[in-house]
């Protein structure tokens, strides 16, 4: 990534924040990618990678998926992201985390952060002590705690919505689904399949964690290496992203690809082109896997477990429009997806031009992160 402006001119990002403390080992990268809807809004990931050009990739595109995630769901929300460099298992300390909330603090509300992959419920209550521009926290502190079950959830939902589509029923029981990952998301979403009686099959990079769930869900263990050529209904990426690419999709023997993990497409244009010349219907990942998004934005209002769920119910819908919008223009899910949450950001962008005698929708956060 050689010029960093020009990357995100072509994204079409608002602001990029670097962040370091040499004292605690912090060195972190927030992006604020949209903010027309309203605060930016987004986890903070932290991973080992291989070079800051990998971190900074990685989070440009992570924020500008937040964008379009919230606007399909009907959130007023923007889409930021923020990513730690570090060893989650190793790394983690209170001055890093309490370092890292003064960061998120000096950007007034235009960011609002919450758990992602290699964070959890405490780190995000160190970030808590520094700034109140966080979710995800615990439901003792008046949180939604871990937003992985509703994420779960509504991953399991979309998945009935595409069994629909494909096979012309919703029911999953006796469904074979490949599942790429034993982490939280992964684990409630198969609580759901197992539970209607669809035949799991799992993987994870961590032999040991994905044998806990092979046991648990009396389910059939597949080498991680194999997970793409097993014969399934449907396969379910729940791990990191860029697996749908040149080399995995060959490989797949599935009629669905539909799961929680984040930008699952490695070249958006080039791989749903090869998913459609295969037949396989592809659920645009920043859809299927909204019920985070929806779990720690309902905290912004006052969390509410009962309205939540009904909000994630919700994405059977926002996926049966996608569908709908992609056969009648003819067009592939993702470019359908992109279309819907494209069209609201731009019919309520309007009404930004209108002056309301107030400053934005940061004040209105502003106001609840004051109350708690």
């Amino acid at each position: 990534m050689t010029n960093t402006f020009e990357e995100l001119e072509r994204r079409d990002h608002e602001q990029v924040v670097f962040c370091s403390d040499k004292k605690v080992g912090l060195r972190a990268v927030i992006a604020v990618h949209n903010t027309t809807l309203g605060p930016s809004l987004g986890g903070t990931r932290m991973w080992m990678y291989t070079s800051e050009e990998d971190a900074l990739r990685d989070v440009l595109r992570l924020s500008r998926g937040m964008t379009y995630k919230a606007a399909i769901a009907g959130l007023n929300l923007g889409g930021g992201k923020a990513v730690i460099i570090g060893n989650p298992e190793k790394d983690k300390t209170e001055g890093l985390f309490r370092t890292y909330g003064r960061f998120v603090d000096t950007l007034g509300g235009r960011f609002i952060t919450s758990a992602d992959v290699g964070t959890e419920v405490r780190d995000l209550e160190w970030i808590r002590m520094e700034t109140r521009h966080v979710t995800g926290v615990s439901r003792l502190l008046g949180g939604g705690g871990d937003p992985s079950t509703v994420t779960g959830f509504g991953v399991y939902v979309g998945m009935k919505a595409c069994a629909h589509e494909v096979f012309g029923s919703d029911s999953l029981k006796g469904m074979k689904v490949a599942v790429q990952g034993a982490g939280k998301v992964a684990t409630y979403l198969c609580e759901h399949l197992a539970k209607e009686g669809a035949k799991l099959f799992i993987t994870d990079i961590q032999e040991k964690r994905a044998r806990a769930a092979v046991k648990r869900f009396s389910a059939t263990y597949i080498k991680p290496e194999k997970i793409f050529e097993t014969q399934a209904d449907i396969f379910a990426p729940c791990a990191l992203g860029g697996i749908l690419n040149d080399e995995s999709i060959p490989k797949l023997k599935c009629r669905i690809v539909a799961g929680g993990a984040n930008n699952q497409l490695l070249e958006e244009k080039k791989h749903i082109q090869m998913l459609m010349d295969r037949k396989i219907l592809y659920a645009p990942d920043y859809a299927i896997n909204a019920g985070g998004l929806i779990n720690v934005a309902s905290e912004l209002e006052g969390y509410n477990e009962e309205r939540v769920l009904k909000q994630a119910e919700g994405i059977y819908g926002i996926l049966q429009q996608i569908f709908q919008i992609a056969r009648e223009e003819k067009v592939p899910t993702s470019v359908a997806a992109n279309k819907l949450a494209e069209y609201r950001i731009q019919s309520l962008g309007r009404i930004k031009h209108i002056y309301s005698g107030k400053s934005n929708g940061v004040a209105h956060h502003n106001e609840v992160a004051n109350k708690t």
